[in-house]
C-alpha cells in the first residue's frame, strides 16, 4: 500500500478535496510503480446521470465518457428524463452531472428523479457510491442548489460519497477538470485510465467559447414602435466563421462595459491605475481595457462583498457579512453595481493587480437565435430586449443588452455557437407544432416558422404571442403575417397584456383555447416554450395542466403524468431563463 501524499494548507483547495487530491496523488504514484506487474482485471462500472436547462451538462457528460473509454471502465451516460430508476440501488460508482435553472429549479429534464429521489418513495442506497458535479451561477442565490440537493440526498439514503462534490460557477472548464481528475484519481487503481487519471483536453481547432468569432454586424434596429421600450434585432456575420448552428441553438456574445462607468470606478479608486493588470485568460492589458473588456463591473453578489468588506472599513458592509441574511443580501445587491461599491463603500487595495483579483470574468451572454441557417446562410439574427432601469440615483442598463444597442457600432463582437439538443423541431416534419413565446420569446419560433418553411413540413403551425400593446410592441408583425398568408403559419393568437382594462396574457389564451389544444395533442403535437422561466413559463405550465384536466378528463395526478410523459418523449420542450 502506498503511503498517503499531505497536500500544503496552502494549496487552493478546500480540506476535503485536499485529503482527496492527496489520496489521488498517492494511487498514481502507486500505480505507475506496479503498471507493468498489474493485470487489467474486470471493467469499472460507471454511470453517469446528466440534468441540463441548456447543454452543458450533457456535453460535460459526453466528454467524460470518451476519457473513461480510454481506460478499463464501462461507462453509461443517462439523460436523467429517461433513466430507469429501478437501477438507482444497484449502481456501483454513480456520477451525477446537473445545473440549476430559475429560482434553485432541477432542469426540466432532471425534474421527475429530483422530485422522485427527495420524495418518501426513494430506495436505500446503501451499495452506491458516488460523486455530483454540480452547474451553476454565483449572480443567483440559489446557487448549485439542485446539484446540492442530490449530493445530499443521495448520502441520506445511504450512498457514499467518494469524492467531494465540485460547484462550479459560469466557467465551469477548470471545476470539471478538478472534478474529473479526482474522481478519475479514486477510480484509477481499478480502471487503469491511460491518462493516469487526467480529463484530456481537447485543443479548439476553431471558433468556439474560449476562442470566439469577431462577427461583424450587417443590421441592427428596434422593432418597437415610438416610446421607452426597445427591442432589437440584430443580424451578424458567420462567413468565414466555419460555424454552424441548428435551428433551437444559442448564441453566445461577448460584450464590453460601459467606458463612463469604467472611467467612474477609475477616477475613484485609491492607487495609480495607469498600469497594466493580468487579464482572466493569463495575458495582460490596461487596467482600463480590462475593466472594459474582460471583467464583471456589472453584478455584485455575496463573495465579492465579502471580498471588498475585508478591504473597507464600512460599518455597513461588516454588518451585512456578519449577519449573513439572504434576504439582506438580496436586497442589497439588488439594483447595485460594482461603482456603489467604490463610491459609496471605498477599500483599501494595494494596488491594481490586487483590485482585479476580487473580480469575475466578463461571461457571454447567451441569446436564443431568431434564424434559419437555411433562410440566412452565412448569418444569425437575435431578438434583443435592451433592459434600461434608474436606481439609487444612477441610469443602469444590461451589460450586453445596451452593448448591443448603445456601443456595439464599428465593433465586431466575439460570438460563438452554444448547442441546446434539448430544444428541437420535431424531426418528422408532419407533426403540429404549437409554440409559446411573448415577448423576446419569440425568438426561436421566428427560426422555427423559416425552418419549417424551408424543409416544406407539413405539419400544422400554432404561435402564442404577446407583449404590452398592439401598437408598438407588435416584434415581426409583418413577417408573422406574410406566414399566415402563404400558409406556413395556420393559427396566430395574440395577448396585449395593457390594451385593454384586464391585463391578458398567453395563458390566457391558452386557457380559452384548451379544448383546441387538447385535440392537437391528441393529433400528436409538441409544445415549445420560450421566455421568462420564474413566472410565464410557470403560469404556462400551471395552463397546460389546466387543460389536461379540464378537456381530457385528468385528475391532478394524472394531469401531471401526461405532462411528464409529454417532457420525456420531446413533445414539450423549454428554451427559458
Amino acid at each position: 500500500m502506498s503511503s498517503f501524499i499531505n497536500i500544503p494548507d496552502d494549496a487552493p483547495f478546500t480540506p476535503d478535496q485536499r485529503v482527496w487530491l492527496g489520496q489521488f496523488l498517492s494511487n498514481l504514484l502507486a500505480g505507475a510503480a506496479g503498471a507493468a506487474a498489474a493485470p487489467a482485471g474486470p471493467a469499472v462500472p460507471v454511470t453517469i446521470l446528466w440534468g441540463s436547462q441548456t447543454g452543458n451538462g450533457e456535453g460535460l457528460a459526453k466528454k467524460l465518457v470518451k476519457t473513461l473509454k480510454k481506460g478499463n471502465f464501462e461507462p453509461e451516460s443517462f439523460d436523467m428524463a429517461v433513466y430507469d430508476k429501478e437501477r438507482l440501488p444497484k449502481e456501483k460508482n454513480l456520477l451525477v452531472i446537473t445545473s440549476t435553472y430559475g429560482d434553485g429549479e432541477p432542469p426540466d429534464n432532471a425534474a421527475d428523479l429530483h422530485g422522485w429521489l427527495l420524495g418518501d418513495s426513494a430506495p436505500k442506497l446503501d451499495g452506491v457510491q458516488f460523486s455530483v458535479l454540480a452547474l451553476g451561477d454565483t449572480n443567483y442565490p440559489d446557487f448549485c442548489k439542485c446539484g446540492i440537493e442530490f449530493d445530499t440526498r443521495l448520502e441520506q439514503l445511504g450512498a457514499t460519497r467518494f469524492f467531494p462534490r465540485v460547484d462550479s460557477d459560469v466557467d465551469y472548464d477548470d471545476p470539471f477538470k478538478q472534478w474529473s481528475e479526482g474522481i478519475l484519481g479514486i477510480l484509477a487503481p481499478a480502471g487503469s485510465v491511460a491518462t493516469n487519471g487526467a480529463v484530456v483536453e481537447q485543443t479548439d481547432t476553431g471558433f468556439s467559447k474560449k476562442n470566439p468569432f469577431p462577427s461583424a454586424i450587417l443590421k441592427n434596429y428596434n422593432l418597437n414602435g415610438p416610446g421607452d421600450k426597445q427591442t432589437h434585432h440584430v443580424e451578424l456575420s458567420l462567413a468565414d466563421s466555419g460555424l454552424e448552428y441548428e435551428v433551437g441553438d444559442a448564441l453566445g456574445v461577448y460584450p464590453q462595459n460601459p467606458p463612463q462607468v469604467v472611467d467612474e470606478i477609475l477616477a475613484n479608486l485609491p492607487f495609480k491605475t495607469d498600469v497594466d493588470v493580468p487579464r482572466p485568460d493569463g495575458g495582460e492589458c490596461s487596467l482600463r481595457e480590462a475593466l472594459i473588456c474582460h471583467y464583471d463591473i456589472g453584478n455584485l453578489n455575496k463573495s465579492i462583498i465579502q471580498k471588498w468588506q475585508a478591504r473597507s472599513g464600512s460599518p455597513f458592509l461588516r454588518s451585512l457579512v456578519e449577519a449573513d441574511d439572504k434576504k439582506a443580501w438580496d436586497d442589497y445587491c439588488w439594483g447595485r453595481d460594482l461603482i456603489d461599491l467604490v463610491v459609496d463603500h471605498p477599500a483599501d487595495f494595494t494596488d491594481a493587480e490586487d483590485f482585479v483579483e476580487i473580480l469575475k470574468k466578463l461571461q457571454p451572454r447567451l441569446y436564443s437565435i431568431a434564424s434559419s441557417p437555411k433562410a440566412h446562410p452565412g448569418e444569425v439574427h437575435l431578438c434583443v430586449g435592451i433592459v434600461r432601469y434608474n436606481t439609487y440615483g444612477r441610469k443602469r442598463g444590461g451589460i450586453c443588452s445596451t452593448f448591443l444597442s448603445d456601443r456595439s457600432e464599428g465593433l465586431k463582437p466575439g460570438v460563438f455557437v452554444h448547442s441546446n439538443k434539448a430544444f428541437r423541431p420535431p424531426e418528422n416534419g408532419d407533426t403540429p407544432v404549437i409554440m409559446c413565446g411573448p415577448g423576446t420569446g419569440i425568438a426561436p419560433f421566428r427560426a422555427f416558422l423559416e425552418d419549417r418553411k424551408a424543409t416544406g413540413a407539413k405539419g400544422a403551425n400554432w404561435l402564442f404571442f404577446g407583449n404590452p400593446y398592439r401598437a408598438t410592441d407588435f416584434l415581426y408583425e409583418d413577417e408573422l403575417t406574410a406566414f399566415q398568408e402563404d400558409g406556413t403559419l395556420q393559427r396566430l393568437d395574440l395577448a396585449w397584456s395593457r390594451d385593454q382594462k384586464e391585463k391578458v396574457y398567453v395563458q390566457n389564451l391558452m386557457i380559452k383555447e384548451g379544448a383546441e389544444i387538447w385535440k392537437w395533442f391528441q393529433e400528436g403535437a409538441a409544445f415549445y416554450v420560450c421566455g421568462d422561466a420564474s413566472r410565464m413559463a410557470k403560469d404556462v405550465d400551471a395552463a397546460l395542466h389546466t387543460i389536461a384536466e379540464q378537456h381530457g378528463g385528468l385528475s391532478p395526478e394524472e394531469a401531471a403524468a401526461f405532462i411528464s410523459q409529454l417532457k420525456k418523449d420531446k413533445r414539450y420542450q423549454r428554451d427559458v431563463y
